[in-house]
């Protein structure tokens, strides 16, 4: 499970190198391959292949708009790239310009996947839209 927020930069070619902590989960269990892409151009998901083919097998059983709407979306923005030697992952060229994965970066993990965000930008996002007393309410999580 990928959990926590790690400080990291993408090189002058796009390359993003995957913190030491993440890159021991993807040897261990998922492998080279990974589908990166973004719902909302803020920030870059990146998927082990294997969640990916998850999520794919979850949409193929749906239909109507929404379902065209993800996917169109999903695969405008994504690209399947291998991990590199070094542990370095290429972020597609348009999503870093849209999403101004530049600079300073925070690796955030996400359970079954990681973000890739501007952490200057993720900073603002997050103290523009809070968690409330009312998101833990919904979620419902005992000991929160």
């Amino acid at each position: 499970m990928f959990r926590g927020n790690h400080p990291a930069r993408v090189d002058e070619k796009g390359r993003l190198k995957v913190p030491a902590e993440f890159k021991r989960i993807f040897d261990e269990q998922y492998g080279t391959a990974f589908f990166i892409t973004s719902f909302d151009g803020v920030q870059a998901e990146v998927f082990p292949m294997k969640e990916w083919e998850k999520i794919e097998a979850d949409v193929e059983k749906m239909s109507g708009p929404a379902k065209k709407r993800f996917l169109r979306i999903a695969n405008y923005n994504g690209q399947v790239v291998e991990i590199d030697g070094q542990g370095r992952l290429l972020l597609p060229q348009h999503l870093r310009e849209k999403a101004g994965l530049v600079g300073e970066l925070a690796v955030i993990g996400l359970q079954n996947h990681i973000a890739v965000v501007n952490d200057q930008k993720q900073q603002q996002r997050m103290e523009g839209d809070p968690l409330t007393d009312a998101d833990f309410e919904t979620l419902g999580i005992p000991g929160l």
